[in-house]
């Protein structure tokens, strides 16, 4: 009996660490100030430093003009475009809010491989079911 009980000791220790969902909301444009930029820094030291973090990045407001490709920046600069497609290749998910897009009349533009067109519903249903919510 002493082995089943240490068996199931040293397995309840190996358990994998419970998934932590964390949902960065960014509201800046990506330039002009450093708030994309540091939102996504953020969200790549998350990435990978704890391999238990499971990082999702609502943009909303002036924030879905980070959402668009071919971003051209000065070198030594960053670049949001580069930073969202490093935090989508680890397995972030990304989404753009519709209503923010459709006003400032780029709903109907092509937006970096892996972010998603989403809205106030599914922005209300990641609220909800992170477990940290940080905005920038």
């Amino acid at each position: 009996m002493p082995t089943l009980i240490k068996r199931l000791a040293s397995l309840s220790r190996n358990k994998r660490k419970k998934m932590q969902k964390i949902l960065i909301i960014i509201n800046d444009a990506p330039y002009g100030t450093e708030k994309a930029y540091n939102a996504l820094r953020m969200a790549m030291t998350l990435q990978k430093e704890h391999d238990e973090a499971e990082v999702k990045i609502f943009l909303l407001a002036d924030a879905v003009f980070c959402g668009l490709p071919n971003q051209k920046t000065s070198d030594g600069f960053y670049n949001i475009e580069r930073m969202l497609k490093s935090v989508i290749l680890k397995g972030g998910e990304v989404k753009s809010c519709g209503g923010c897009l459709k006003v400032r009349g780029i709903d109907s533009l092509e937006f970096i491989e892996g972010v998603k067109l989403s809205n106030m519903k599914e922005f209300a249903q990641w609220t909800f079911e992170c477990d940290k919510v940080l905005t920038f």
